[in-house]
C-alpha cells in the first residue's frame, strides 16, 4: 500500500488517487487466461467462473490467485434525515442490530461462516447522528474525511479479497439521495421501499430527498456524500479505497453499498475497476445504478438485506471460480487429446 496515502487529509484529494493506485496486471491476466485456454474443458464453457478468475488475477497480480483471508466489513451509522419520518423504525434499532451482529445472530454471520470470510462491524458514533440534510449538510467535510479514513484503517491489507456492507436506519433514503445528486433523473427512479415504508413513507422519502437536492444542488461528488450521505457511507468508500492501494478486489453489496461507491466512480469511474457487483438487490434503484457503473451482478437472488449478505454469498462463487481456475489439470497434465 502506498503508505503516504492514509490517513487522508482532504477529502478533495481522492480525486487525484486513480493515477497513484495500482491498475489491473494486464500479464497476470493474461496468463490467467491462458492457464483457463489450456484446461480440460470446452472453451469458455465456465462461463463468468474464467472472467472472475481472470479478474481476480488482475488484481492479485498472479496468474494462480488464492482466497486464504478473506475480510467482511459492515459498517453501521445513523441519520438525521430520519426527522423526516423515512423509515419505519426507530434509529435504536442500528444499534440493535449491531449487537446482534456482534453476537453471531444475524443473516451475515452465517454467511460469513460458510463462505469463510472473518466478519468485523465498525459502529460509527451511532449516538450522534448525522445532521438532517433537508436542514443543513449531513457531515462537514472533516466529519466526512474522519469516517472516510475509519473506514480506510479497518481494511486488512493481508486480506485476498474484501466484502464490504453497511447498517443503519435511513439508509435506503440516504443512498437514493447519493443516486440521484450524481447521476440524475427523477426521485422517484431511486427510491425503493427499503426496509417495508408504505406509500405514506414513500412519499416521505421522496419528499425529503427533494428538498436535499434543492438545498445541496451543484456539488462534487465528495462534497455531496458530506452534503447528503451517512458516515458508514464515507467508511464504505474509505474502505474501498484503502483495499485498491493494498491490491485487495472487493465485493460489493447491494443498493446502498453500492451508492456509496458510486461516489468514488462519479469522483473518476476507474477509482471502482476492481470491484465486483456481488448482487443485483431487488431494492429498484439497484439495476438502474449497476448500468451506470457497468456492472454485471454476480448473483440475482432478489435479496434486499443489506448488511454485506449478498456480497458474501457471492464470494462462494468466486471461491468456485478459483477452485476450478487452480485446481483442474490442463490438457497436457491429463493426457487428454485435443485434435
Amino acid at each position: 500500500m502506498p503508505d503516504d496515502l492514509f490517513p487522508l487529509s482532504d477529502l478533495g484529494a481522492i480525486g487525484t488517487l486513480a493515477d497513484r493506485l495500482p491498475a489491473a496486471d494486464a500479464a497476470a491476466a493474461a496468463a490467467a487466461r491462458a492457464r483457463q485456454a489450456s484446461l480440460t474443458k470446452p472453451p469458455g464453457s465456465l462461463g463468468r467462473l474464467e472472467e472472475i478468475a481472470e479478474f481476480m488475477a488482475a488484481w492479485r497480480a498472479t496468474p494462480r490467485p488464492e482466497i486464504t483471508s478473506a475480510q467482511a466489513m459492515v459498517f453501521a451509522g445513523n441519520h438525521g434525515v430520519c426527522a423526516q419520518g423515512v423509515n419505519p423504525y426507530p434509529q435504536a434499532v442500528t444499534k440493535q442490530m449491531v449487537a446482534n451482529f456482534e453476537a453471531g445472530g444475524a443473516a451475515i454471520n452465517q454467511l460469513c461462516r460458510v463462505s469463510g470470510a472473518d466478519l468485523c462491524v465498525i459502529a460509527l458514533d451511532l449516538d450522534r447522528p448525522t445532521a438532517d440534510f433537508t436542514q443543513c449538510p449531513a457531515m462537514t467535510n472533516a466529519e466526512c474525511l474522519a469516517a472516510f479514513n475509519r473506514g480506510a484503517k479497518a481494511v486488512d491489507r493481508r486480506a485476498d479479497v474484501l466484502i464490504v456492507g453497511e447498517m443503519g436506519i435511513g439508509n435506503s433514503t440516504i443512498a437514493a439521495a447519493l443516486c440521484a445528486a450524481l447521476f440524475g433523473g427523477a426521485v422517484t427512479d431511486w427510491v425503493g421501499p427499503g426496509t417495508g415504508s408504505d406509500a405514506d413513507g414513500m412519499a416521505r422519502k421522496i419528499g425529503a430527498i427533494e428538498k436535499g437536492l434543492k438545498r445541496h444542488g451543484g456539488l462534487d461528488a465528495m462534497a455531496t456524500l458530506a452534503a447528503l450521505g451517512g458516515r458508514e457511507q464515507a467508511a464504505l468508500c474509505g474502505a474501498i479505497i484503502a483495499a485498491r492501494a493494498a491490491r485487495v478486489p472487493v465485493i460489493l453489496d447491494g443498493f446502498i453499498c453500492t451508492a456509496a461507491a458510486a461516489v468514488l466512480h462519479a469522483t473518476d469511474r476507474r477509482l471502482l475497476d476492481h470491484c465486483l457487483a456481488g448482487h443485483a438487490s431487488s431494492e429498484p434503484g439497484h439495476r438502474r445504478l449497476l448500468a451506470v457503473l457497468g456492472k454485471r451482478p454476480v448473483l440475482e437472488f432478489d435479496m434486499r438485506l443489506g448488511e454485506g449478505s449478498g456480497a458474501a454469498l457471492a464470494l462462494g462463487i468466486v471461491r468456485g471460480a478459483l477452485a476450478c481456475h487452480n485446481g483442474m489439470a490442463t490438457f497436457g497434465e491429463a493426457g487428454v487429446a485435443t485434435a
